[in-house]
């Protein structure tokens, strides 16, 4: 008997391979991208300095910004094509804001990637505070020509833990931006971290019922990471910052799916923290690990995403 219905294995939460399979018929590999963009809590416009725990925008498998798009691309797709010759490409624009700019510049940085006819999809990471309406009437153009998707990154819905890791906008802000791109039809991703200095379980959880409320297309859930070189990293030195705990970020990730409706993808269930500076928590270099205990504890307690979604 099928266990969850957005699946063709035994997983009980919406997989990005089952979506993937279910969109395009195949595989397909994210080939991250460094367009050279910033963020406007790093030059000033809101803050300096980014959020505590940012390290190069989340580009740690970047190539420089110093290097052509398109041979970023042709870069990244050869190394995936080593391993998966056949695989599709979505073209992802990873590090800082990719819609921190006017609308002619952001269709700069994105025209290279219709060169290659392997790449399939096109995902843009940025802030839901870095839309204005020449890139949001850019961004419904390029949904038109490609399966667009945007990712936002939240991160928490209390305000107070934005201002300690130095988010630089509101949880209302960050419905404004939301409400614009689903007004368009635009696919919308939201990133949230556990972790967070000074957030309990019920915090978190919060945090995935508000969510699971505004029914996003997709859901990535990250651990917090303390890396070398950050704000975060002087917090831990000083113990004003405890991770998490492999078995309570599992408890508290599974109960969060059960508070997301079954039809978003859950894109991501960890982080990954660049190895050669990760500092805590080091039990997170496992992923197949962690994402073992999720599936067992799942199994354990019948959980399955959307459970308790009202």
């Amino acid at each position: 008997m099928k266990i969850f219905p957005y699946s063709s294995d035994n997983k009980r939460y919406h997989t990005l391979h089952y979506y993937n399979m279910q969109k395009f018929g195949e595989r397909v590999y994210k080939a991250p991208i460094n367009a050279g963009f910033t963020c406007p809590n790093i030059d000033g416009t809101k803050g300096f300095g980014g959020c505590i725990y940012c390290d190069g925008g989340s580009g740690y498998f970047t190539d420089s910004s110093i290097i052509p798009i398109k041979e970023q691309l042709e870069h990244q797709i050869a190394l995936i094509h080593q391993k998966h010759p056949k695989a599709k490409i979505n073209a992802y624009f990873q590090s800082y804001s990719n819609t921190y700019g006017n609308a002619e510049l952001i269709k700069s940085r994105v025209e290279p990637v219709f060169d290659f006819d392997d790449v399939v999809s096109v995902s843009i990471a940025t802030r839901a505070d870095c839309f204005k309406k020449d890139v949001l009437d850019h961004l419904k153009e390029l949904s038109r020509k490609t399966e667009l998707t945007v990712e936002l990154g939240l991160q928490t819905v209390h305000d107070h833990t934005a201002e300690i890791i130095n988010r630089g906008h509101t949880f209302s802000e960050f419905q404004e931006g939301y409400n614009s791109l689903k007004a368009l039809g635009i696919r919308t991703v939201v990133h949230i971290i556990n972790g967070l200095p000074d957030e309990n379980k019920d915090m978190m959880l919060e945090t995935a019922s508000v969510l699971g409320k505004m029914r996003p297309d997709g859901v990535k859930i990250h651990l917090l990471h303390v890396i070398k070189g950050t704000k975060l990293e002087l917090m831990y030195n000083e113990g004003k910052y405890t991770p998490l705990e492999k078995e309570k970020y599992v408890d508290i990730t599974v109960r969060q799916l059960e508070l997301l409706p079954q039809e978003t993808v859950i894109e991501r269930l960890t982080g990954d923290g660049d190895k050669n500076k990760l500092i805590a928590p080091l039990w997170s270099r496992d992923k197949i690990s962690v994402l073992g205990a999720i599936d067992k504890l799942q199994a354990n307690l019948d959980s399955y995403q959307g459970k308790k979604l009202k």
